[in-house]
């Protein structure tokens, strides 16, 4: 079971401490994600390049599909400490904002880096809640065919769903997705933008994220797949530090 644990660039500072963690806490885990987040400074290339050149990582840092005009430089495609990349489909900007967004899909984008930066492996998104699985599955074959890879999927929240996607995806390389929901708001959330279904007993403690977590892994490493780490508004050494028994087998 191969894992990666995403991290989120708040500065180059935070973002080292953190790194720092996961070696600590899961010396075994070799590969991190980093998303792209318009309310940071840092952008997601340039902290993964900060960490390639800094740790022993693999680094993926996530491209945002929207925010790439026609013509223009693919991000990261010119930094040649990069290996990875994970083309996300991206939010649209809230309300006033004055960013620019451009009508790609992430299909159209996977396809231009397999055509002009063939020397990066090009990773695509799976969300298994957002719309009718016949679409995303139609979505996913579109994506394998531009040229992506794998897939990193958006978190699953009980062991059944994990289960009937891994047989919708048993031909690909899928890094499934974990992440904490702790509290009603963010419950609310997640089911409102996200479009969630939780289960009638799931457990919104941080026990009993923890217990779903080590629930998910135990499936994802029965089945030798890959597990994608999420610990957001959690404390990370703690989550991970939960967790590391299962992931180190």
């Amino acid at each position: 079971m191969r894992v990666s644990v995403e991290l989120v660039p708040r500065s180059p500072q935070a973002l080292l401490a953190d790194v720092q963690t996961v070696r600590e806490v899961l010396p075994q885990v070799s590969t991190l994600n980093i998303p792209d987040l318009m309310r940071f400074d840092l952008r997601s290339c340039d902290a993964a390049s900060l960490l390639v050149k800094q740790t022993p990582f693999d680094v993926i840092p996530h491209v945002r599909a929207v925010d790439i005009a026609p013509g223009a430089p693919l991000p990261g495609a010119d930094r040649p400490e990069l290996t990875s990349i994970l083309v996300v489909a991206g939010d649209p900007p809230p309300a006033g904002s004055s960013l620019t967004v451009y009508p790609n899909t992430s299909a159209q984008i996977i396809e231009r880096y397999r055509r002009e930066a063939p020397h990066l492996k090009v990773y695509a998104v799976f969300d298994p809640y957002r719309r009718a699985p016949y679409h995303e599955l139609e979505e996913v074959a579109r994506k394998r065919d531009a040229g992506a890879c794998g897939f990193f999927t958006q978190p699953l929240f009980d062991v059944p769903m994990l289960e009937c996607c891994m047989d919708w995806l048993r031909d690909d390389t899928v890094f499934w997705g974990i992440s904490p929901v702790l509290g009603e708001k963010s419950r609310r959330y997640w089911e409102r933008i996200n479009h969630v279904v939780f289960p009638g007993d799931y457990d919104g403690t941080l026990e009993g994220n923890i217990a779903l977590a080590r629930r998910l892994l135990t499936t994802i490493r029965m089945k030798n797949d890959n597990a994608y780490l999420m610990p957001l508004k959690v404390d990370l050494a703690s989550y991970l530090g939960a967790l590391a028994d299962i992931i180190t087998g």
